[in-house]
């Protein structure tokens, strides 16, 4: 009996001994303030270091999103660019009187035969359809020739400066070696890059201003890459070379539109010429059958009916059959 009260005795004592040990050595034995200076020092050394590393991504974020809203800004100018824009922006190097004087003579040469022909009404229907919208038609023409021409350059242009930058040559040098050797329009665009950066403009505006001239996404895309690489920098290379990738697929996914909807357009062209042309063949066989549609005033105001559906029947196949892209 007592040999088992001295084994449970001297288990609880070993016990409360290895108690003693695990909680109170630490304290008694300096261990746990020692942990406690290692913990702060880590802590106060750690966190200028963390604010350090946050500091420049901040930065970067603020200076990106900077760029993307003074380019979102400019873009919302150039919806409705003024007339001197537009000029600008067909590659025709008119001044804005010139224009104007332009468009005023086809109005007074188009109301001579207006009037000969229809009275008074039809010479000024005649007149200022030449007057106001011929001019803006041969605008918007030749603007959207010249921007297929820049599109079909672009991609060429940005593998000169991947290569360029690739080799060491600055990116400067890239642009004036596109300015001087690049097709028509590109080289005329890149020169005004080059000729605006020498006059003090820094090289993100100056490329960002290319948008002003050529109002496309992809003129867009590389003056926003340029732009956030002078800022907040980067490997330029890598960013023009996906550019110029995103570039040759956006062409291609055009180009297999272009080709999906050629069926569409076809019929859609079928459709509206066949009213014309049945009108003409019958005028051809049986005059007198097909004159009543203008020499009575019910044949009249039928024709002009049909003329309306007709045009509503085009602009509704011309808007299914577009794709904006």
């Amino acid at each position: 009996m007592n040999r088992q009260v001295l084994a449970v005795s001297a288990l609880g004592m070993l016990a409360a001994g290895g108690v003693a040990w695990v909680f109170l050595y630490p304290i008694l034995s300096g261990e746990r303030e020692a942990e406690k200076r290692k913990a702060s020092v880590a802590r106060s050394d750690g966190a200028p270091r963390a604010a350090a590393s946050r500091a420049p991504t901040r930065t970067r974020r603020e200076q990106l999103e900077e760029t993307l809203n003074e380019l979102e800004v400019r873009r919302a100018k150039l919806k409705n660019p003024p007339l001197s824009v537009r000029i600008s922006q067909a590659g025709l190097s008119l001044s804005k009187r010139n224009f104007i004087i332009i468009s005023v003579g086809l109005g007074l040469l188009a109301f001579g035969p207006g009037l000969y022909a229809g009275g008074p009404f039809a010479g000024l229907a005649a007149g200022f359809a030449a007057s106001l919208g011929l001019p803006r038609w041969a605008l918007s023409f030749l603007k959207k020739r010249r921007e297929t021409k820049f599109l079909e350059g672009l991609p060429d242009a940005v593998d000169v400066i991947v290569r360029g930058i690739k080799a060491g040559l600055p990116l400067g040098d890239c642009l004036r070696i596109i300015a001087n050797e690049a097709m028509e329009p590109c080289r005329s665009e890149f020169r005004t890059i080059v000729e605006t950066q020498a006059i003090g403009i820094p090289l993100g505006e100056a490329c960002g201003k290319l948008y002003d001239n050529m109002p496309l996404p992809e003129a867009n895309f590389f003056g926003i890459v340029i732009s956030i690489q002078q800022k907040a920098g980067g490997n330029l290379s890598e960013a023009l070379g996906n550019l110029s990738r995103v570039l040759r697929d956006r062409k291609k996914m055009k180009a297999k539109i272009k080709a999906m909807s050629m069926e569409a357009k076809a019929s859609a062209a079928i459709i509206a010429a066949l009213p014309i042309t049945v009108m003409g063949l019958l005028y051809l066989t049986s005059p007198n059958y097909i004159e009543l549609l203008w020499t009575e005033s019910t044949g009249r105001l039928m024709l002009a009916g049909s003329g309306i559906w007709m045009l509503l029947g085009v602009l509704v196949m011309k808007k299914m059959i577009n794709f904006d892209f």
